[in-house]
């Protein structure tokens, strides 16, 4: 939920505020309108997977897809950041402060939200 509200909050800067948070991931020569708009899309989908994901757990397809993509945004910015140099190191760390403990949990509860497939013992 908290990984949701934060993705909203990043969704509505980049729709509302060319000089604010969704500004300030990417380097001002690299920013458009449309991109950020792009940006805030995308950013508004995966919000959409992060609440349809805590309020199904059991759902392994909606897990496995909030898990990707959590890692396909950090990858996204890592990639943009090694190769065309267009994040900051400082926006890839706050990014990473939410993306990087949140593929971590979501790693070690892999299993533990599924559906509990137990075998009938025959009762004496």
């Amino acid at each position: 939920m908290v990984v949701g509200t934060v993705r909203l909050a990043f969704t509505c800067s980049c729709f509302f505020g060319s000089a604010a948070l969704c500004s300030t991931t990417y380097s001002k020569a690299h920013m458009s309108d449309i991109h950020g708009r792009t940006v805030g899309v995308w950013t508004l989908l995966s919000c959409t997977l992060c609440f349809l994901c805590a309020f199904n757990l059991g759902s392994r397809p909606i897990y496995t897809a909030t898990f990707l993509s959590l890692v396909y945004a950090y990858g996204h910015f890592i990639f943009e950041y090694l190769v065309f140099h267009t994040v900051r190191a400082a926006s890839l760390a706050g990014l990473g402060f939410f993306a990087v403990p949140s593929i971590a949990w979501m790693l070690l509860e892999w299993n533990s939200h599924g559906p509990v497939l137990r075998t009938s013992a025959k009762q004496p």
